[in-house]
């Protein structure tokens, strides 16, 4: 597995040992041995999620304010733009954000750690999108920051409106937001 560190130390892009030949190919998608011989860390999933999205749909961003969850991110279909932001208030980088695309083709991960916010926007016709999680989701705890938030400044590569959920379009924007210490 190849490792390699963001703008964001703590956020990592994980490119695994993909073994092909004119049958397809062969990937390990988690080792955790592997995992934690690569980056240093010692992480215990305790839930996979799967979510199927249309082009221009935009989830997030996306986090738990209480039990936080680190979130071990691909896409297994088609291609996102995956973003995660700093919302550690004491962090140097608090507010900062970093995104990579993930695709079938690339087959690129994304180690997003407790104290981000997550998300992503479909950038194909549609997408397969899954990750493990450190942490059950727990409805009481679900807080979002809005999207298009000018102090963040993401750059989503949008074609046209992006597709969104109520609570992200209604998200509050990071200074009113409850955020980590």
């Amino acid at each position: 597995m190849k490792v390699t560190p963001t703008a964001l130390p703590e956020v990592l892009l994980l490119e695994p040992r993909v073994f092909g030949d004119d049958r397809g190919f062969f990937m390990e998608s988690w080792n955790a041995r592997t995992f934690g011989e690569a980056t240093g860390l010692d992480v215990s999933f305790v839930q996979d999620n799967h979510s199927y999205s249309t082009r221009n749909v935009l989830r997030g961003i996306h986090y738990q304010v209480v039990r936080p969850q680190g979130k071990l991110v691909r896409a297994v279909t088609g291609a996102v733009f995956d973003v995660a932001v700093d919302l550690r208030r004491s962090s140097p980088t608090f507010g900062r954000w970093v995104g990579y695309e993930l695709s079938a083709q690339n087959r690129l991960q994304m180690w997003i750690p407790p104290g981000f916010g997550h998300g992503f926007v479909v950038v194909s016709e549609s997408a397969d999108f899954l990750y493990k999680t450190t942490d059950y989701w727990i409805g009481q705890y679900d807080r979002t920051v809005r999207w298009n938030d000018p102090t963040i400044g993401i750059d989503w590569p949008l074609q046209g409106a992006p597709v969104l959920a109520a609570k992200d379009a209604g998200a509050p924007l990071l200074a009113a937001a409850d955020a980590f210490p």
